[in-house]
């Protein structure tokens, strides 16, 4: 363990242990670094590392202060780790995904409200009306997942999909881009889930929303052995320009100007 690391240790076992309860001001950075006999730049450094993490916050002229320390904040830092996240591992994530997401939208099932459910109806209208429009069907998409999330009404369970589902905007609009059937698939993959919401059948909601990201991962298990078929081949012929695997798929800006020059395109991976 570096020294800057066992500062940060320090300062979390006082959170930890309630000696610095969410919102409480942090002594002034001379005697917090006297009473835990660290340096004042390590406990600089310390600070930093907390506050990039979402425990700590600075406010100018006025202190340091422990955050509220609510998921949103302590999870968000998992969206830009998964961000890396491609080829194999990215596998990985939407089997993750598989395993929290249905049965999470079981739960929601069970607590949903109506107002919850008119904006998840909400949502789902606008993919309909967006279906021609890769990005804006996508940003629905996930809209609507969010919404269905949200009815649950667990913060963390909402922040840690959030986090896992952030990654794949740009495979769904990828996955628009090359599968121009994946429109009509995915709006009914969403119809069928928002019926299952709305007759509060739980068991129904849960096997939908499994149909739904099990067609996301499949497609995304062929698409990888595809890619490694390619690339096993140029190398056979001696090449080295395989087709990009997806840790090379487009940036969401220029799958968003092909997907407006190609008229099928869905909501990419229908992932979110």
């Amino acid at each position: 363990m570096s020294l800057t690391d066992d500062a940060i240790a320090r300062i979390r076992e006082l959170i930890r242990s309630g000696a610095l309860p969410p919102g409480a001001k942090l002594p002034p950075e001379q005697r917090l670094a006297a009473e835990l006999g660290l340096s004042r730049n390590l406990m600089r450094e310390a600070v930093k590392a907390l506050v990039v993490a979402g425990v700590l916050e600075i406010r100018r002229g006025d202190g340091t202060y422990v955050t509220s320390l609510q998921p949103r904040l302590l999870l968000a830092g998992l969206s830009v780790a998964v961000e890396l996240l491609h080829g194999e591992t990215l596998l990985e994530l939407t089997e993750t995904r598989r395993l929290f997401e249905p049965v999470a939208t079981g739960l929601a099932a069970r607590r949903m409200t109506p107002e919850a459910l008119a904006v998840v109806a909400g949502e789902l209208a606008a993919m309909r009306a967006a279906r021609d429009d890769v990005a804006a069907l996508v940003q629905h998409d996930a809209a609507f997942h969010r919404a269905v999330l949200a009815a649950t009404g667990n913060e963390t369970l909402l922040s840690l999909l959030d986090g896992i589902s952030g990654r794949t905007l740009r495979g769904r609009v990828w996955r628009g881009l090359v599968d121009e059937r994946s429109a009509d698939r995915t709006l009914a993959e969403h119809e069928a889930i928002y019926q299952a919401l709305a007759a509060g059948d739980a068991a129904l909601a849960e096997a939908t929303a499994l149909v739904h990201v099990s067609s996301t991962e499949d497609w995304l298990r062929r698409h990888l052995r595809e890619q490694r078929r390619a690339r096993a081949t140029a190398d056979d012929q001696g090449h080295d320009d395989a087709s990009p695997t997806p840790a090379a798929e487009p940036t969401p800006a220029k799958a968003e100007a092909a997907g407006t020059a190609s008229d099928g395109d869905g909501d990419g991976t229908s992932r979110d």
